[in-house]
Parts: structure tokens; C-alpha cells; sequence
């Protein structure tokens, strides 16, 4: 299963929103007004839960400085990929969309397309809190 987010512009240089997401402490500024619970776990993992949802581990993977951060379920549980693709726009811009890529059954598909969707626009568009 592959999602994209919207591609959204923040007032931000490349290289700043890259940094901002390599870190995760970041992340709890981007998640849903509906989390549970955001834990960092260490310098490269960390666990969030939203109501009515189990919770999730993230590690970052890896990244290409000012383009690409990478995370990735720390679970084998439900493997999947979470990729936020950076466009410098000028030094004080850039453009973020985040895309999504796991590996499930069809009936496991259909009951997470629509809340991981919303999760991943949720996040993007609060790219500029960062």
C-alpha cells in the first residue's frame, strides 16, 4: 500500500526542516490533536498512540541531507516506511510531502487506508509548527 500526503509549502529552508526531522523529539509537534501519548524512547525512536488506535514505534532510518528522512516501523508487526521528501523552493522555503509505503492484506488495507491517509495529511499540514 503507497500514500502520498498533499506537497505543502512551509516558510523553512531545506536543510532546517531536514534537521528538525532527523530529530525525533520534533514529531510530537506535527501529531494529531487526538494523541494519546508521545514517548521519545532515544536519540532515534520514538512511540506515539492515538485514541482508539494501538501504538505505533518509529525509528529513523536513515536520510539524504535537505532531501529525504526516513523512518520506519520499529515492529515487524506492521512493516512499513514513512518518508518525508524535502524540495527547496529558496532559502526560505521548501516544500514537504510525506509518503507512506507498507505491506499488508487486502482486508488489513482497507481498515487502515483511511486513518493512516488522515494521519499523514494531519502531519504535513502541521509542518509549520516546526
Amino acid at each position: 500500500m503507497n500514500l502520498e500526503s498533499p506537497k505543502v509549502t512551509v516558510a523553512q529552508s531545506a536543510e532546517y526542516l531536514y534537521n528538525a526531522l532527523s530529530d525525533v523529539k520534533s514529531y510530537e509537534k506535527l501529531m494529531p490533536e487526538n494523541i494519546a501519548k508521545f514517548e521519545v524512547l532515544g536519540d532515534d525512536i520514538f512511540n506515539f498512540g492515538l485514541k482508539g488506535m494501538p501504538e505505533i514505534k518509529l525509528r529513523l532510518k536513515e536520510g539524504v541531507p535537505n532531501l529525504k528522512v526516513n523512518l520506519a516501523a520499529a515492529s515487524d508487526k506492521l512493516p512499513f516506511t514513512l518518508t518525508a521528501n524535502i524540495t527547496s523552493n529558496s532559502e526560505t522555503s521548501s516544500d514537504v510531502q510525506l509518503q507512506f509505503e507498507g505491506e499488508f492484506n487486502p482486508m488489513m488495507s482497507m481498515m487502515i487506508k483511511g486513518p493512516i491517509t488522515k494521519f499523514i495529511e494531519t502531519l504535513v499540514l502541521n509542518m509549520n509548527k516546526l
